[in-house]
């Protein structure tokens, strides 16, 4: 308990202290992140706070203003089979702005992520990847919330496509 709440402590100060190179892959260390040598981590940059030594970062990676990222999702107190897994982000990776990585990634040495992309699949080292526009995928008939309570099942179960 006390080593988890520690842990988050730090990821909020490496949020927004100062030290790119320094100081923000420091505090992330000394939580549990995996992070190799000549790193970047820009300001306001989330790394998982429950699941911190899932996260491996290796030598020379850039990793943009306010990225988020995952090793863990779980659905309130419904845990999935898949709730967790390791995300990698190998050697010489880039990572732009306002992007988000999700549980079970690997981003291959050499590859750019290109701004605002939500990263679901593992990136083949060397690539440029980014998003496709975004458009509307389906109607909602049944809200994801309701009375603070999340229920999924029927969520998934009333999407329509268009």
């Amino acid at each position: 308990m006390v080593r988890k709440t520690l842990q988050r402590m730090l990821g909020k100060m490496a949020m927004v202290a100062p030290g790119g190179f320094s100081l923000r892959p420091w505090l992330h260390r000394m939580r549990g992140v995996q992070i190799g040598k000549n790193v970047w981590i820009s300001q306001l940059v989330y790394i998982d706070e429950i699941h911190p030594e899932q996260i491996t970062i290796g030598d020379n990676v850039t990793i943009g203003l306010r990225c988020t990222i995952f090793a863990h999702f779980y659905l309130g107190e419904r845990s999935l089979d898949t709730g967790t897994g390791r995300v990698v982000i190998e050697q010489d990776a880039f990572i732009g702005p306002n992007c988000t990585i999700l549980n079970g990634v690997t981003i291959g040495a050499g590859s750019v992520v290109v701004a605002g992309s939500v990263v679901t699949k593992s990136v083949p080292p060397g690539v440029l990847f980014g998003h496709t526009p975004a458009a509307p995928l389906a109607r909602i008939t049944h809200p994801l919330t309701s009375d603070g309570r999340v229920d999924y099942d029927r969520f998934v179960f009333g999407l329509k496509k268009l």
